[in-house]
């Protein structure tokens, strides 16, 4: 498919991995359109901290102008780097104490998502539709897509890209043999506001960067600290003044997860508070350091979350309707690189669609080299997240067992330390 004239894309969907691609490309002079379904800017004010790893921060280095690039670092919170694993007694096995890189566009961070969202979407005013929400699409004579929204508007692009998120309408529509299937396993997550007094009360080591907690057997705790930080020199210039401010206090984010066939009970039914004393009563028997943690989280901000995750499927015939993200390689939150493959989709993505642009490529060309690259690297971290939380909530204490030998022996012989750590996030 030759295009004569300037491209045109059309975006499905305002997440993480959407707004990168519309940075980049309206970065690039390539006209595009991002259609979100919130009513507002301010409607995702949802989610935890995330974690950026070096292949997410390089997206966001190439995406992003250079005054925003510098304003995610800015806002970026302590704990961003290293890894630990413990027991449920507090047995440090291996602490994974990561270094800066000196490199900005190539190193680890962590990050609220509501501050991430609204550093993508502060150089786009112009581009996002608000309340847009995608219905279907069709195929012009001439080779253009007309994509249909829910309330009756149209428009017609030459590449339409559905980044709608794991129930994608665009995947639904142009992949209905994709699945995404409930894994059985379940989480429940809570959020430990840091106070001055709450603070104290904490062990100093959980408020070092993020931890894994590695009971006998079935289940599994993760905890990750985000700790906000104002520059001394505030908001950079041309940016919305408070934008590095998230709008609640700095935490400490836990996820109890477990096969949903360990409760006697249908989590799905239970309030927040009903959560939060399950989470509590499952860690009976545990140090008091981690018991408290959860304990005294505000039973509110408790929330279940089911794992599903996508199934990888074979190459299909490229067209000028394309995937990205969770839209295509939706993936369990155990190996922490949902995003960030998301956000390398949209990195290379825009890299071909600019190339397609300036006639360095045909479209369908460009296209397949990303579907063909992004399929390879995307269903392998479907792999690879959907193994990490299955082995987090095995049951059998002689695998456990020797998986806590296994972190241990790192700890004692740093080569293999820092070979483990190199490939956590990646």
């Amino acid at each position: 498919m030759a295009t004569n004239t300037p491209l045109r894309v059309i975006v499905a969907g305002g997440g993480i991995g959407g707004l990168a691609l519309a940075n980049g490309l309206r970065r690039a002079g390539v006209a595009v359109s991002v259609h979100e379904r919130e009513v507002r800017r301010t409607d995702r004010l949802q989610g935890f901290r995330i974690h950026i790893n070096p292949h997410g921060s390089a997206a966001l280095s190439e995406l992003l102008s250079p005054t925003v690039f510098d304003a995610f670092v800015a806002a970026s919170g302590k704990g961003g780097n290293g890894f630990g694993f413990l027991t449920e007694q507090f047995d440090r096995l291996v602490d994974f104490a990561a270094t800066t890189v000196g490199d900005t566009s190539a190193d680890h961070y962590g990050i609220s998502r509501i501050t991430l969202r609204a550093l993508l979407l502060a150089e786009l005013a112009d581009i996002v539709h608000y309340g847009s929400t995608f219905d279907r699409y069709e195929h012009r004579p001439d080779g253009r897509v007309v994509a249909h929204f829910a309330d009756g508007t149209t428009e017609v692009g030459d590449v339409l890209v559905g980044a709608d998120g794991a129930s994608s309408r665009v995947r639904n529509q142009y992949l209905p043999h994709a699945e995404r299937v409930d894994t059985g396993i379940v989480t429940i997550a809570g959020k430990y506001a840091l106070t001055d007094h709450s603070r104290t009360r904490l062990d100093p080591l959980l408020l070092r960067h993020p931890w894994s907690v590695i009971p006998p057997s079935g289940c599994t705790l993760f905890i990750a600290p985000h700790e906000f930080s104002t520059p001394a020199d505030g908001t950079p210039d041309g940016l919305p003044p408070g934008l590095l401010f998230d709008d609640s206090q700095s935490y400490v984010f836990w996820a109890f997860a477990a096969r949903r066939t360990r409760f006697d009970t249908d989590l799905a039914e239970l309030t927040p508070a009903q959560l939060h004393a399950t989470a509590t009563r499952t860690t009976t028997g545990w140090s008091p350091r981690l018991r408290r943690l959860v304990a005294e989280s505000d039973p509110t901000s408790t929330t279940l979350i089911p794992i599903k995750t996508s199934v990888p499927i074979p190459r299909w015939t490229t067209t000028n309707v394309t995937l990205l993200g969770d839209a295509v390689h939706s993936m369990t939150p155990f190996a922490g690189i949902g995003a960030n493959t998301a956000l390398r989709d949209a990195q290379l993505l825009s890299r071909m669609l600019i190339a397609a642009d300036h006639r360095e490529h045909g479209l369908l060309d460009a296209i397949g080299t990303y579907e063909t690259a992004m399929t390879d690297y995307g269903f392998a971290a479907v792999r690879t997240s959907l193994a990490t939380a299955e082995r987090s909530v095995a049951d059998g204490k002689l695998g456990r067992t020797i998986g806590k030998l296994a972190l241990r022996t790192a700890g004692a012989v740093p080569a293999v330390k820092r070979r483990m750590f190199a490939d956590l996030g990646a």
